[in-house]
């Protein structure tokens, strides 16, 4: 049985992130000003998926609105709540066991960013008769995640979630196939972990325990699992690198003694005024207005940004910010809405900040 039908996770509270995940679902953010779960629905799409289904938050409407109903993709989206609050991304798909039935199906987090195609990984899914088919990836911290256990052989013979001493320097990355049936038999035959959760190492590991076929393949091109803000920039600058010139168009105004090179993509509206120098690779949004700075490389802004004065480079900027001081900010990550602008009076005596919890500032 081909498969048609995916799982996407949508939900969380994305703790790591904060403050920024306050007030937008992390699977929002934008990489290279696209939100970061569009990537993960077009690797699906591309792979052969017509159907995905994605968890949200109880009470959650901000993904639905964002992404619709799938016809962007020429495919079917439908969005369900994880009742009964966090218990383990793999409650998250026994929680669409009604959509899934007995199809087999993709698992995918979508805070996983790859540069390479999965087509390849299901079509062997597809020509094979596994159970199951797992994502590694050499990694130089794999007590983070999920690790495989191979035995003298080579053999996969279990898989263990966050050991404090890692049995191999493999992550299980947040891609997984699941034949028809299998996945829903053995969530009834495990138990929530210490941390209260039904774990998605669990399952794996029951298949292994339960001669069940496990086969794996090693995702050889870049993964990085976008947990932590430092993930996100730089998976934010790969993207960008990676980028063809054709995906960098120019629908703004551009001041004659601007100065830009690289490949730079300016929205429409957008008004790029005296004494600006953007080098690429950079993105920046609809109706931005950039005065007297020095903006990029790698740097994404979101609409309705203004920016005077400063120096900008190695950046996510969200929508709607006003940043006008001499200031030079580099490696940040700066949420919607935020202002950084000089103090009026001649002599700063010191700075005026209205901060969140968990922010942090270097200055």
């Amino acid at each position: 049985m081909r498969i048609k039908k995916a799982i996407l996770t949508g939900g969380g509270r994305a703790t790591r992130l904060y403050p920024i995940t306050t007030t937008i679902n992390k699977h929002l953010l934008p990489l290279a000003n696209k939100p970061m779960i569009f990537h993960a629905i077009e690797k699906v799409v591309e792979a052969g998926v017509e159907e995905i289904f994605i968890n949200v938050n109880p009470g959650d409407t901000e993904l639905q609105k964002f992404i619709g109903d799938g016809g962007h993709w020429g495919i079917k989206i439908k969005f369900f709540e994880q009742t009964g609050g966090p218990q383990g991304i793999a409650h998250v798909v026994k929680e669409a066991e009604k959509f899934i039935d007995n199809d087999p199906f993709i698992f995918y987090l979508s805070d996983n960013i790859i540069f390479g195609s999965i087509k390849e990984m299901v079509d062997e899914f597809n020509s094979g008769n596994q159970d199951c088919m797992l994502a590694l990836s050499k990694v130089p911290d794999p007590n983070r995640f999920g690790v495989p256990v191979f035995c003298e052989g080579g053999n996969l013979i279990d898989v263990l979630e966050k050991p404090e001493n890692p049995p191999s320097d493999f992550a299980v990355t947040g891609i997984y196939l699941y034949g028809p049936k299998v996945f829903f038999k053995a969530f009834d035959n495990i138990e929530k972990s210490s941390r209260g959760e039904y774990e998605i190492s669990s399952i794996h590991s029951h298949f292994l325990k339960n001669n069940y076929k496990v086969g794996h393949k090693e995702i050889t091109g870049w993964w990085k699992d976008t947990g932590l803000a430092d993930d996100l920039l730089l998976a934010n600058k790969m993207l960008l690198e990676r980028m063809e010139g054709s995906e960098f168009p120019n629908h703004g105004s551009i001041y004659e003694s601007a100065d830009i090179s690289g490949n730079v993509r300016i929205g429409i509206g957008s008004v790029i005024g005296k004494s600006v120098k953007i080098t690429g690779p950079a993105i920046i949004g609809e109706n931005c207005v950039l005065e007297n700075c020095e903006v990029g490389p790698f740097i994404t802004i979101g609409s309705g940004t203004e920016v005077k004065d400063a120096k900008l480079r190695d950046n996510i900027i969200l929508e709607n910010c006003d940043i006008n001081c001499d200031i030079q900010i580099t490696d940040s990550l700066i949420g919607r809405g935020v202002k950084i602008v000089k103090k009026k009076t001649k002599e700063a005596e010191g700075h005026k900040m209205i901060v969140g919890d968990k922010t942090i500032l270097e200055l």
